[in-house]
């Protein structure tokens, strides 16, 4: 049984992506408006005779990475050479807590070097000899700049990568360095493309770059009132677009409704987003279609170890406790996985008391809607109207999900979105009194 327990403990790892093809993976199009990445950015890079730039938003562990990644696969099977890379994690080449444009431009050129091994580099190499000896001085580079290749230019940024995400006191120093000249490392960039794309192997005819992880960005304010999501995403954004080929980077859910969300859709179109599962109805009453999309997605990933498994059966003490539990995640798949795992954590054996599922732990203080700049009236408020208001408040509780949208569509076939509370805040004390002040007469 403890071996059972710890292979379903590894199994429900919320942390992990799931690869094209797995068995784990669960439709849940219809729970979720019809959100579809295939179909939402695919025909955009597919069909367009120019080169696209996309933006694909959604809660953080709403399962966007996983769609990417289908998405890549399904590119890649009808003639596109995908560069994909997460450029925020424990692999990634940014600071999520500290970023500025010209850190995803290196994490691209860096990812693209090592992609595209057969091209040219002689563009980026004379762009990086032009600033080797200022590089050799920070201590980025120990290379004879006359033996550089392909493979050995991809190790050099990488390492100024490494150092901008690792090394605060060289953070600085390599971005005023390579500031005042990402127009010309642009430039050399797209000729090193341009050369990629006649040398892509398979016969592939197009090239498309995914930068992922780029939602998680922390919105840094000026003394003027400005972001740094409108630092990077507009006010950079002729050179985010520059790049000569396909490209769809995530970005923050709080920015889709930012007061600049004009400005964004004027830039780059209609951002796509990934909408939680709906579990329960604008109404409060549980959505038995939704729910049964987020029991499958425990019960894919049990199979392998419990093939006939049933979750109100085997795994816990009744049905009743499986809806609790869906319920509880509000349709998000990286929560539900993660109250799994604290349930796993509180049994020895199966199936798991009830008690170990009711027993969750306080949320994190990112969770927390009277922290920062989120007040908690604001989550009170938008659990009862199941609306927002365009203001920084519920744009910083959109981004810490303290609030959750959904999406579908009625019976006229109109897409409705709206807006409730994380179920795991609505137990405070503070949320509460909340709700009761705002349904004071």
């Amino acid at each position: 049984m403890a071996d059972v327990i710890t292979q379903i403990y590894n199994a429900v790892d919320p942390f992990r992506p799931l690869e094209p093809g797995d068995p784990a993976y669960v439709h849940c199009e219809a729970e979720r408006g019809d959100a579809n990445v295939l179909l939402d950015l695919g025909p955009e890079i597919l069909r367009s005779n120019r080169y696209t730039s996309q933006l694909y938003a959604g809660h953080r562990g709403a399962g966007k990475s996983t769609e990417l990644l289908r998405l890549k696969a399904d590119l890649e099977a009808k003639g596109c050479f995908v560069v994909y890379f997460a450029a925020v994690g424990d692999d990634g080449d940014i600071d999520a807590q500290d970023v500025q444009y010209t850190d995803i431009l290196l994490a691209c050129t860096r990812h693209l070097l090592e992609k595209l091994q057969g091209a040219d580099p002689a563009p980026l190499v004379s762009w990086f000899k032009d600033r080797g000896k200022a590089l050799h001085e920070l201590g980025q580079t120990q290379v004879v700049m006359e033996s550089l290749d392909v493979k050995m230019l991809a190790s050099q940024f990488a390492e100024m990568t490494a150092s901008i995400r690792t090394v605060p006191s060289q953070r600085r120093k390599i971005r005023d360095l390579v500031n005042p000249h990402t127009v010309t490392l642009v430039t050399a960039l797209n000729q090193f493309i341009t050369d990629a794309k006649t040398k892509l192997p398979g016969g592939k005819t197009q090239l498309v770059v995914i930068a992922d992880n780029l939602d998680r960005i922390v919105p840094i304010h000026d003394d003027y009132g400005r972001n740094s999501h409108d630092e990077i995403f507009l006010d950079r954004c002729d050179q985010l677009k520059g790049l000569d080929c396909h490209v769809i980077y995530t970005v923050p859910i709080s920015m889709v409704y930012s007061n600049r969300a004009n400005d964004l859709k004027e830039v780059y179109g209609n951002p796509e987003l990934l909408p939680m599962v709906m579990v329960q109805t604008p109404e409060g009453e549980i959505h038995p279609p939704g729910v049964a999309r987020m029991q499958e997605v425990l019960t894919r990933r049990i199979q392998p170890y419990l093939p006939e498994v049933q979750l109100g059966r085997d795994i816990f003490e009744n049905e009743a406790v499986v809806t609790q539990l869906c319920l509880a995640s509000g349709g998000h798949v990286r929560e539900l996985l993660l109250l799994m795992k604290e349930a796993l954590n509180r049994t020895e054996s199966l199936p798991i008391p009830t008690m170990a599922v009711r027993r969750r732990s306080p949320p994190p203080a990112t969770l927390s809607p009277h922290s920062g700049k989120g007040p908690v009236g604001g989550a009170g408020a938008s659990s009862q109207t199941r609306a927002i208001q365009n203001d920084e408040p519920h744009r910083d509780l959109l981004f810490r999900r303290c609030l959750m949208e959904y999406r579908y569509f009625d019976d006229e076939g109109t897409l409705q979105c709206w807006y409730d509370a994380h179920p795991l805040i609505k137990a405070i004390p503070e949320f509460k009194q909340a709700v009761a002040d705002w349904q004071a007469p």
